[in-house]
């Protein structure tokens, strides 16, 4: 399709060629809705620029079920890698007819006057009568302010920038952070014979396996994956929740950080400054350690729960005992002795194109599923929007679904954000969202 979109006008255009885009795409062509699909750089880049060598999935390759490309290989309990994880979203595009532009960035979205949107990219403004935001949560890496202080002849990264051990200089390593990446990213370093020094914040951790199934396979059984949202009460709380480090390296496996420390690893408590060439930690390592296996020990006593209460047949499993716990917690390191510092400390959004009032005062998206307050502007791909799997390759196919039978709803109704509707176009005989919901898989 051609990059000059000067003057082009579409009835849906979706920024974003992720899977959350490329899913939503798929729905509205089995609408027959017209639609353009903009993607900054191809299919996959996230993964492919913004993912270090060693990157896998930590959840099963059953769970990647976007709407009408389950996985078909030949590992279903493996986790792609990141290559894999790109030919994937390379290979969806190809099996469909997605109206897909690469290489081209909205730069500012607006409303229309007299109804729909316009939205001002690299490569000329065009117009749609609903805008599908598909950018996802990650956008701009985030660093603390402190890492100003770290001396000037220490290399300096965020976990978006990552690679492999090899590619940064020799010498002992400061990863900053626990959350999935940070604990992948140290134990990579690891066990390719790095000193690594771990700063450790208060993410949980959960087991990869338990009583002789993988606990994905057992938490998708238990329904916890369709939990809804709107279930919670504490939802905001819920959406801000740090993902549970494991990992599927190697065919899965848990990610111990007392074993790390065992076998040589350094470990602290959460990074509180730097100064004067010394980096200090609080003295809460032994207080996150134990916060951590005591959420994956809590999974596994809800797992236990509906064995019992289900007569399920499994194998009984001794429960963990820590291998390693703190003496003296240490409070400092001299940067010294330290080549490099990688900063997983998570990403931000960055909304500031977007010249429509939809966001609340912290900058949140203020939607119902997707479905914000301006007639005709949706989000997908948000952590949470709906279920834990929104956004991700197991869940995004439903909220997909679902926004697109409410475009198609609000276009049978008569009038799409003050555009009218032809009665007889193909959008017409789209299945409601209470099909999906019954079905909840596209042939």
């Amino acid at each position: 399709m051609s990059t000059d979109l000067d003057g082009v006008h579409r009835t849906v255009v979706v920024v974003g060629g992720g899977q959350a885009g490329l899913s939503t795409s798929y729905c509205l062509n089995l609408a027959g809705i017209d639609h353009v699909v903009l993607e900054r750089d191809r299919p996959g880049g996230e993964w492919r620029n913004r993912r270090w060598d060693s990157f896998c999935l930590v959840t099963p390759n059953w769970q990647c079920q976007l709407p009408g490309f389950p996985y078909r290989g030949s590992d279903p309990d493996g986790f792609m890698v990141r290559d894999e994880i790109v030919r994937y979203l390379e290979d969806y595009v190809k099996s469909f007819d997605c109206p897909l532009v690469e290489g081209v960035t909205a730069v500012r979205l607006r409303r229309r006057e007299g109804g729909g949107f316009r939205v001002s990219t690299t490569h000329g403004e065009l117009t749609a009568d609903h805008v599908v935001l598909a950018t996802g949560p990650y956008q701009v890496p985030l660093k603390p302010r402190i890492a100003e202080r770290v001396p000037a002849d220490v290399v300096q990264l965020h976990s978006s920038e990552y690679r492999n051990p090899d590619a940064l200089p020799p010498g002992e390593v400061l990863v900053v952070g626990t959350g999935q990446s940070g604990c992948q990213i140290a134990e990579d370093l690891h066990l390719a014979g790095r000193q690594v020094h771990l700063a450790v914040g208060s993410a949980p951790r959960v087991a990869r396996s338990y009583r002789g199934r993988d606990v994905v396979a057992w938490l998708e059984d238990m329904g916890y994956y369709r939990r809804g949202i709107d279930e919670f009460e504490d939802a905001d709380a819920v959406r801000l929740r740090a993902n549970h480090y494991v990992t599927g390296r190697e065919g899965g496996r848990d990610i111990d950080l007392r074993a790390f420390a065992r076998d040589g690893m350094r470990l602290y408590g959460r990074l509180t400054d730097i100064r004067d060439g010394l980096a200090r930690f609080a003295p809460d390592l032994t207080k996150n350690l134990d916060h951590a296996d005591a959420v994956s020990e809590g999974i596994k006593d809800s797992i236990d729960a509906h064995i019992l209460a289900r007569g399920v047949d499994a194998p009984a499993e001794a429960r963990y005992v820590p291998v390693w716990t703190p003496g003296t917690e240490p409070s400092e390191v001299d940067l010294s002795g330290i080549t490099s510092v990688v900063w997983s400390t998570g990403f931000g959004r960055d909304h500031r194109w977007i010249d429509v009032p939809v966001f609340d005062g912290r900058g949140y998206p203020t939607h119902e599923r997707g479905v914000t307050s301006c007639p005709g502007l949706y989000f997908i791909g948000l952590p949470w929007q709906h279920t834990w799997g929104s956004g991700r390759f197991c869940g995004v196919a439903d909220d997909a679904r679902h926004l697109v039978s409410h475009i198609a709803s609000e276009r049978r109704s008569g009038i799409a954000n003050g555009v009218p509707w032809i009665a007889g176009t193909p959008e017409d005989t789209f299945p409601s969202d209470e099909y999906w919901t019954a079905t909840r898989t596209v042939a």
